[in-house]
């Protein structure tokens, strides 16, 4: 049967089946509530340690394609209801918020329902030009870390409703935990909670009460329908069984799930063309709710949809009698209203329907009672800041399309959208007629920002400022030494996981080696020093060589900055080059410091800046490094800075700058300050870091008596003139390699996650350098060693010995060792002796 024919059975076979009654004959897994409620909603099956089933929404247009009328629709009436809830004079000063990346249309609709409300929805996608307004934690979700990003901080700050949108209201932890960070910020009388269903438990069902008298506040609850899920006993084990039963291993990349009796067959050539149409967006007009939508854009946007819709009607194939237009992640309202004006458009001689891609992994299987019919799979293709990894557009495939149009915005049209394995090839080896619009990515301007400030302060340099002389580097920070900033690791790190604070919000205590590690880091020192120098040496030569003849080094602090010492020593050493050295702060989630681009733009071509870090773990900084400079090029027009970061070492297979790729000891690593010049860790607070401040960093003056800095330094390069031929060999053999990034390091990290029941790839630190950051400043839960590694690994067994963690051995691990950070965040997760505890 040709894909066609299956795909007019598709809908046929499925008219009068319930989309979940393959999950409840199976599971024994039953909806009981409103009579409306298994219109709304299906089920399905996921691999997920915690639920194995997932509520499937008919009519929020994520999973299951949808009139977008009826999806707009749903939202809309919502939002009407919230309006006469709260009355005209209340609702005139209320603000909607959505939740990334599955209710933002939705949000969106609800706000167009209120009529005058302002929009913003949460975002995973970090923005460095805008500052942080607050960020929470999503524990039940595959990817859980929420940042909110308005454009204009004041949208958070009134005192009218805060009106809260989601999908679902299951267990109410997400919402509750939104509300109570942002009241103790911003502090109201009145929230207003949103879903399209209620399916809390009975045990659940009064905490929404409780939680408005602990706030003194007044909390509602609006949804379309209401009900619970039932769940006989054992159900989250039969669901991970039936999902290993029914899901192929996806070993081969080309493969993806589509019409077989499990949803999956081999993936097919493209043979459709994909063709661009030009919707001329409104440039004043956002993309979305990312940094606030307000009643101005959504006038703006309504005006220019009907010519949108034209263009994309044109671009549509003769006698096309089934469209679909697919969104893309956060990317809902946009493609939704698209999709909206073309059904208006075109009239009922075309069925238009719409959808979005999403993060969520989800088993296929081909049944008229399964919710997940059919699922394409793709990598990553906008950068995220929490890695490559396969994205999907489920019930697409095999669903009689005779064109989809898929709708991205600017930042996602990248290289990797247009590769064989990208989503437009995709798509085409399963629709006939695939169409590419492009949304621009709006990224804050001016108009909130305060005025660039004429002239910023020279770099901080030794003695007054690091154990470094003058020379040697050149800090383009702030000296925050006298504002006390450490707080005790549980504390800290109950702070950062509970979404309450961000890591460079404060300082770990420093932690002061004994005599028995401090034997282990002169051992160390000595054995490794040569292979440091020769991994120096080739990293500086490949930079030499590609990058620029006489470089800017600019270190990413602190890491990066003994290895930036180290390469300009070796330029001197080997071809008398005095080359500049600066350092500067990179925040995960925050990204660099603007203002130190803003100094080196104004000192430097920014095509000679080549940025040094120490090693790779799983490239999150790598990620972060290139979004930040995209952000920074948009809102200052400066360009020429290069994102490939020099690394000592890339174990991750991140870069292709490097000396080495292998996995082993940088005795940097075993300790903080006093093998980095005597500084902290750097800081951005917003009361301590303005916005014509470089971000902060503190100089511990009185930890000089324990300082090895000038002692690593001077044995690494003790050793540069033994090292020399050996560094030509393999700067030669570097320089003819191929060096392309495979990410091997980032897909073991998931792995790791998945199999230890983390499910945050941001608690898995990969290699011997971020393990012993985890050992010395996080709370560590358990080290995984490569069965059989050595030395490398003495002064992490001493750490581990010390604090109570135990070092498990596993065979083929990718990495000398690998730190997992404690899965449980409280401070409950040690004993009163500060030793981990086991979960």
């Amino acid at each position: 049967m040709t894909e066609r024919a299956h795909a007019e059975g598709h809908a046929d076979e499925g008219a009068g089946a319930w989309s979940g009654s393959w999950v409840a004959e199976r599971l024994g897994v039953g909806l009981t509530g409103d009579e409306a409620l298994t219109g709304l909603l299906g089920l399905a099956l996921r691999r997920n340690p915690k639920r194995a089933h997932l509520l499937v929404s008919n009519v929020l247009g994520k999973h299951v394609p949808q009139s977008p009328s009826v999806v707009h629709g749903h939202g809309v009436a919502l939002g009407r209801r919230v309006r006469d809830l709260l009355g005209a004079e209340a609702a005139e000063r209320a603000v909607v918020l959505g939740y990334a990346e599955t209710a933002t249309g939705l949000g969106h609709s609800v706000a167009d329902g209120l009529g005058s409300a302002p929009y913003l929805h949460s975002t995973r996608r970090p923005v460095a030009t805008v500052a942080r307004a607050g960020g929470f934690e999503e524990s039940h979700s595959h990817a859980t870390s929420h940042l909110l990003l308005p454009e204009d901080p004041a949208l958070l700050a009134g005192d009218g409703p805060l009106v809260l949108v989601d999908d679902e209201f299951s267990t109410g932890n997400t919402v509750l935990n939104t509300v109570r960070a942002l009241h103790e910020r911003y502090p109201r009388k009145r929230y207003v909670v949103v879903a399209l269903v209620d399916m809390r438990s009975p045990a659940d069902a009064g905490r929404l009460d409780d939680f408005a008298r602990e706030i003194g506040a007044r909390v509602d609850l609006v949804t379309t329908a209401s009900g619970t899920v039932q769940l006989p006993p054992g159900v989250l084990e039969k669901g991970q069984e039936l999902v290993a039963r029914h899901e192929t291993p996806a070993t081969d990349p080309t493969t993806e799930p589509t019409t077989g009796p499990t949803g999956r067959v081999p993936a097919a050539e493209p043979s459709a063309t994909v063709r661009r149409v030009e919707l001329r967006w409104p440039h004043d007009v956002p993309d979305g709710g990312r940094h606030g939508f307000t009643p101005a854009h959504r006038a703006r946007l309504e005006a220019a949809l009907p010519a949108m819709a034209a263009r994309i009607a044109e671009a549509l194939p003769t006698g096309a009698r089934r469209v679909l237009v697919l969104g893309f992640e956060e990317l809902m309202y946009a493609p939704l209203r698209l999709a909206h004006a073309l059904e208006q458009t075109v009239g009922g001689d075309v069925a238009v329907r719409y959808s979005t891609t999403t993060r969520s992994p989800v088993l296929a299987v081909d049944d008229p009672g399964y919710a997940i019919r059919t699922r394409l799979v793709f990598p990553a293709h906008d950068d995220p800041a929490d890695g490559p990894g396969e994205r999907y557009a489920y019930n697409v495939a095999g669903a009689g399309f005779d064109a989809v149009v898929a709708v991205v915005d600017s930042v996602a049209d990248t290289p990797a959208l247009h590769a064989p394995d990208g989503l437009p090839a995709r798509l085409a080896a399963h629709v006939p007629h695939v169409l590419l619009a492009v949304v621009p990515s709006y990224v804050p301007g001016s108009p909130h920002a305060p005025e660039r400030p004429s002239m910023l302060p020279e770099p901080l340099r030794g003695p007054d400022f690091s154990s470094y002389a003058p020379d040697e580097v050149g800090w383009l920070l702030q000296d925050l030494s006298d504002v006390t900033l450490e707080a005790p690791t549980e504390e800290r790190e109950e702070a950062i996981q509970s979404g309450g604070a961000h890591y460079a919000e404060s300082l770990p205590v420093e932690y002061q080696p004994s005599e028995q590690y401090q034997q282990l880091f002169h051992a160390a020192l000595e054995t490794s020093a040569a292979r440091l120098a020769r991994a120096v040496g080739a990293v500086t030569e490949i930079v030499l060589a590609e990058r620029s003849p006489r470089p800017v080094l600019v270190s990413l602090a602190r890491a990066g900055t003994p290895v930036g010492v180290l390469m300009r020593r070796w330029a001197r050493f080997r071809h008398g080059l005095d080359l500049p050295h600066y350092a500067v702060s990179i925040v995960r989630g925050r990204g660099i410091d603007a203002n130190a681009l803003r100094w080196l733009a104004d000192h430097h071509d920014p095509a000679d800046v080549v940025f040094v870090d120490g090693w790779t773990g799983k490239g999150a900084i790598t990620r972060e490094l290139a979004a930040a400079l995209r952000a920074f090029e948009d809102s200052d027009g400066i360009t020429g800075f290069d994102p490939e970061i020099a690394v000592l070492a890339d174990p991750g297979s991140c870069v292709r700058t490097y000396g080495t790729r292998d996995d082993f000891l940088i005795p940097s690593a075993c300790l903080n300050s006093t093998v980095s010049g005597l500084i902290s860790r750097t800081v951005l607070r917003a009361d301590l870091v303005g916005p014509h401040d470089f971000h902060g960093a503190k100089f511990y003056r009185e930890l000089a008596g324990a300082d090895l800095s000038p002692a690593f330094l001077d044995a690494v390069s003790a050793r540069f003139p033994e090292v020399t031929e050996a560094v030509d060999a393999q700067a030669k053999d570097l320089l003819s390699a191929d060096r392309a990034p495979t990410w091997e390091g980032w897909a073991a990290v998931e792995r790791i996650s998945e199999e230890y029941g983390i499910h945050d790839v941001n608690l898995v630190k990969p290699g011997v350098g971020e393990t012993t950051r985890v050992m010395l400043r996080r709370v560590p839960w358990k080290v995984l060693a490569r069965a059989g590694a050595g030395a490398d690994l003495d002064h992490v067994r001493l750490l581990a010995e010390q604090r109570g963690v135990p070092v498990e051995e596993v065979a083929d691990l990718p990495y000398t060792c690998v730190g997992l950070i404690h899965p449980q965040y409280t401070r409950g997760a040690t004993g009163a002796d500060g030793k981990a505890v086991t979960l």
